[in-house]
């Protein structure tokens, strides 16, 4: 269901990609809008990742390492075609789940800040990726094929690219777990107040931990997506600023970065919007180095605006109480008072 905050990012949506097709019509071309559904998927299935985290009050920064580390992992193991990709992809996906599990129980039970925890994933898993290649770039070898992963991945059912059917399909799920399941009001009720859900019987503790291993193991699928999309990983480079990306999209889909708010129709739509600036940028020649200008520019203006919404309600549940308090001190005594 679309709220007024998901109808007017709708509405811009359409807006800003009106003025764009217009500026450029290549804006509306048949491989314009394939590439930029494409990227809409690869990048969308993180975003919706690091929106349970966000709406559990806490935040993921090491998404652009996880991702690194994984896809080396999976290139190496089915490259040389000694694993089958089914089984990597399940090693990919347990691992992931693992690091999301170390991250929430340090984030729980060491009671340590979710900055510093994922900050320090960042480096670690980036500094582990660089060592598991020495530093090199990993890929697959010349002539290497996989017909079934590659169609999978990168392939294309009716001129949608299935990574767009993939992001669809698990928008959907984790739309009914975030919005029609009781893990996802409790994940609402632990980002808005903590303590308070704790003491109204909610297992706090492990309602973080599974937005965690939730976020990492969405990252990892992505992370395969990925490596199969660009199909060579240099460990160095690969996934940076992705967590920027991810936050970027979500902040825009109305995610609060307090906690406690947001829905996945709004990060979907946030999504969408992130890469349509990013088409608008390179449609109009601008340098692509300004691309990190505008995520953070979005950014700040997503901030901005849940603030200056976040002080109206604060504002409007104050307002009548101080009214009617008003009203009391004031009253005129009656006649049969006095």
């Amino acid at each position: 269901m679309i709220n007024r905050k998901d109808l007017w990012l709708l509405i811009l949506i359409l807006i800003v990609g009106a003025v764009v097709a217009i500026i450029n019509p290549r804006f509306l071309s048949p491989i314009n809008l394939s590439n930029t559904a494409n990227l809409i998927g690869l990048f969308g299935i993180f975003a919706v990742a690091q929106a349970f985290v966000i709406i559990a009050g806490g935040i993921e920064l090491s998404v652009g390492s996880i991702i690194a580390l994984l896809g080396v992992i999976f290139v190496d193991l089915v490259a040389p075609g000694t694993v089958h990709w089914s089984l990597a992809f399940v090693v990919v996906l347990a691992l992931g789940c693992a690091f999301g599990l170390v991250h929430g129980w340090l984030v729980t039970y060491l009671r340590l800040q979710p900055f510093v925890v994922t900050l320090c994933g960042l480096l670690i898993y980036r500094g582990i990726a660089r060592w598991y290649t020495d530093d090199s770039t990993a890929g697959f070898p010349f002539g290497a094929s996989f017909p079934v992963l590659e169609w999978l991945t990168t392939g294309r059912l009716l001129g949608i690219p299935h990574t767009l059917i993939a992001f669809a399909g698990i928008a959907t799920v984790m739309g009914i777990v975030l919005h029609r399941s009781v893990f996802g009001r409790h994940l609402f009720a632990v980002g808005k107040n903590e303590e308070a859900a704790r003491y109204s019987g909610i297992a706090s503790s492990r309602v973080i931990i599974l937005s965690y291993v939730i976020c990492c193991g969405l990252t990892a699928v992505a992370a395969v997506f990925i490596a199969m999309y660009t199909r060579s990983i240099s460990p160095s480079s690969h996934g940076n600023f992705y967590e920027l990306y991810a936050i970027a999209a979500a902040v825009l889909g109305g995610c609060s970065l307090r906690g406690g708010e947001g829905s996945i129709v709004g990060v979907v739509l946030g999504t969408v919007l992130l890469q349509v600036l990013q088409n608008l940028v390179n449609l109009l020649g601008i340098p692509s180095s300004l691309n990190f200008a505008v995520m953070g520019s979005v950014i700040l203006l997503g901030v901005v605006a849940d603030q200056q919404v976040g002080n109206a309600r604060f504002l409007g549940k104050r307002k009548p109480a101080r009214s009617a308090g008003d009203a009391k001190v004031l009253r005129t005594p009656t006649s049969a008072e006095n």
